[in-house]
């Protein structure tokens, strides 16, 4: 008869003593002084949970010492520990981060390039170019007397216009095959594949195309190096992309 009692009795009092230690606690969710909606917020003590609203608000039952967990896609899990001052407050604020989008990674390709260029041969380019401005500020005032301005140096345009022509009598055949084995040499396989932007594939015929265009005997020269070499390279890869691109 008294167990009857006594379990009558904690059946009573159960009730009123859940509401003493549980409490509603209401509050509000928010990032960067945005409301979020769509929140999951769970009590991690009592296995319970809810959602917020459009407004960002929730109200879940919880008690002192509740571990809180607040947790949407794209934002950082937030957790807190309720203290009596939260549940007396019954207004919280929640602010939980927004998770940092994780960049994609950047390869950097080193390229190494000989910047000691050959001082002859910039001598070289700075004596044509100042050939070329002469010869195209012709003197013509009144009546023409055969003269040109500045005194054009008739050997120095004879030897760009011809000296392609008479260099070539003078030096001995060159290998067929000697510039694709320079090129090779020179340059590695990602100089072609990365910088070139050519497939492994197109390297062998891409280095015959070169090998069909007289220039690139110009390039194996005494007055050559590798960064005439590159800058050929790179303009005939453009050529070369152009013809084998698809239609």
């Amino acid at each position: 008869m008294k167990l009857k009692l006594l379990l009558l009795l904690f059946a009573c009092t159960s009730p009123f003593l859940y509401s003493q230690t549980h409490k509603l606690l209401r509050g509000k969710v928010m990032s960067d002084n945005f409301v979020l909606e769509n929140v999951d917020v769970i009590n991690k003590d009592t296995q319970t949970g809810t959602r917020t609203n459009e407004k960002g608000e929730f109200i879940l039952s919880a008690s002192v010492n509740d571990s809180i967990l607040f947790y949407v896609k794209d934002y950082t899990l937030k957790g807190i520990k309720l203290s009596l001052a939260d549940l007396e407050t019954n207004n919280i604020i929640v602010r939980i981060e927004k998770t940092p989008e994780e960049l994609k990674e950047v390869i950097i390709h080193r390229v190494d390039i000989d910047w000691g260029l050959d001082k002859k041969w910039e001598r070289q380019k700075s004596e044509e170019a100042g050939v070329r401005r002469r010869a195209n500020a012709l003197k013509v005032q009144g009546v023409n007397n055969g003269t040109i301005e500045n005194g054009m140096d008739f050997a120095k345009i004879g030897k760009m216009l011809f000296g392609g022509l008479f260099k070539g009598k003078k030096e001995k055949a060159v290998d067929p095959e000697e510039f694709k084995e320079v090129a090779k040499t020179s340059f590695d396989e990602k100089f072609y594949t990365e910088t070139l932007q050519l497939k492994k594939e197109e390297i062998e015929p891409f280095l015959t195309f070169c090998n069909f265009d007289p220039e690139s005997k110009i390039t194996l020269s005494e007055n050559s190096n590798d960064l005439i070499l590159m800058d050929f390279l790179y303009k005939k890869s453009i050529e070369f992309k152009k013809i084998h691109a698809p239609d």
